[in-house]
């Protein structure tokens, strides 16, 4: 599979499905919180599957080979919707809206995980903060002027994170040739709950500089 799919839709015609394929997550992830948290009757919750595997066979008749994948267009529009993380189409994600301040390598995010998140009673799964941690990391450490991966991630638990509103503050804390040492933390009102520290690296066989990496690369749209 290719890494990035030049794709001729015009931005205007993604921006459109972008709306409706959010919206459509959206409700997906309502559809999970109600799953996990509904009391009805057992035959209530046969009656709504049947209503789902329905919808789910109408979604069927038309649709890619694989995941989604990054794509682009030559207008410069790029868009991900796919992502565990910040997929605009992606269920699983919360979805993750980041700022970013790319001139000072800083970035942060707040979003509120429900019940779809929980590990221990009530607590967001350890797992899942990790998971926030590397992609606002990795979307730091690129700056959306190269392409890092992840090559270490080592995390401190300090205390266990609530349900509920968390924010995730992000900066750079050093950078040497195709090597970027990434800090962040994820916690809520009354504090941090996990640290981080991360090395992402350039790939050998990716460029440097911006203006080298492959058209429709670099951001214009997150997820």
């Amino acid at each position: 599979m290719e890494m990035f799919v030049h794709d001729e839709t015009p931005t205007a015609a993604v921006d459109q499905r972008e709306q409706v394929v959010s919206a459509l997550a959206g409700s997906v992830r309502d559809l999970v919180d109600a799953t996990i948290r509904s009391t009805v009757a057992d035959e209530e919750l046969l009656a709504v599957r049947a209503g789902v595997d329905a919808l789910v066979a109408r979604l069927r008749t038309e649709q890619r080979p694989g995941p989604a994948g990054v794509r682009y267009n030559s207008e410069g529009r790029s868009w991900s919707w796919g992502n565990a993380v910040v997929g605009h189409g992606n269920a699983i994600a919360p979805p993750l809206a980041i700022d970013h301040d790319t001139e000072r390598g800083r970035s942060r995010a707040e979003v509120v995980l429900g019940a779809a998140y929980e590990g221990p009673p009530g607590m967001v799964h350890g797992g899942v903060s990790a998971l926030l941690l590397d992609q606002i990391m990795g979307e730091t450490a690129s700056g959306f002027k190269r392409l890092t991966m992840t090559g270490t991630l080592t995390l401190r638990y300090r205390r266990p994170l609530p349900l509920g509103p968390v924010a995730l503050e992000c900066w750079i804390a050093s950078e040497a040739g195709r090597k970027v040492t990434v800090e962040a933390s994820i916690g809520n009102a009354d504090g941090v709950a996990v640290e981080a520290t991360g090395l992402f690296l350039v790939p050998r066989w990716a460029p440097l500089a911006a203006d080298e990496q492959p058209e429709g690369w670099r951001r214009s749209a997150e997820g």
